[in-house]
């Protein structure tokens, strides 16, 4: 992360688009993830430059790409464009495998792009950070999981009662049968009209 732009922590939390290097895939996919959660959106993830314009349409959301050097450079172009240009725009989550400069030395990632975001970047393999967002990422499961029991539990409880029969509540009682005619009357067919000819 470079020491005059964002921090990782303000990253993870605020609107700004951002690379974020190093580390395995599922590492980045897990921070992609949190960073929605903030904002209570469904995580949207590109695998193929083709999915790009759709993700690039939704405002609100948050699209991570696990490597952005696989979409190659006119999808990187294409986001470069959606950041200069689009002013309602998703959060980007661009993923790197490896270092940022290793990349820019390959001439796989843009330096057009990576000039964009220099000021928000996060490097999974920076000292200790990697040790910090596992146990950041262990304390949000287990309070996922009590939210996620908590909502089960309503639900049941909720359930139960609609089935209980709670002293003082209405029943519904089956309508009366009608008494079936005596004498005259018996002999008429069932549901044949009252003017009937006789």
């Amino acid at each position: 992360m470079t020491s005059k732009g964002y921090r990782e922590v303000e990253l993870v939390c605020n609107r700004s688009s951002l690379l974020l290097h190093g580390g395995t895939e599922e590492e980045r996919r897990s921070w992609a993830q949190e960073a929605a959660r903030n904002f209570d959106v469904e995580l949207v993830e590109v695998r193929q430059a083709a999915e790009l314009p759709q993700a690039l349409r939704q405002p609100d959301g948050v699209v991570f790409i696990a490597d952005v050097a696989k979409l190659g450079r006119d999808a990187q172009f294409a986001l470069l464009r959606c950041l200069q240009t689009q002013e309602e725009r998703p959060k980007l989550v661009l993923g790197v495998s490896g270092s940022a400069d290793a990349a820019l030395a390959r001439g796989t990632l843009r330096d057009d792009l990576h000039y964009r975001l220099h000021q928000a970047q996060v490097d999974l393999q920076k000292d200790g950070l990697r040790e910090l967002l596992k146990h950041r990422w262990a304390q949000q499961a287990e309070q996922l999981a009590q939210q996620a029991a908590a909502a089960r539990a309503a639900e049941e409880a909720a359930r139960q009662a609609a089935i209980a029969r709670l002293p003082g509540t209405v029943t519904r009682i089956a309508p009366r049968q009608k008494a079936k005619p005596v004498g005259g009357n018996a002999s008429r067919a069932k549901g044949a009209p009252r003017n009937a000819a006789r």
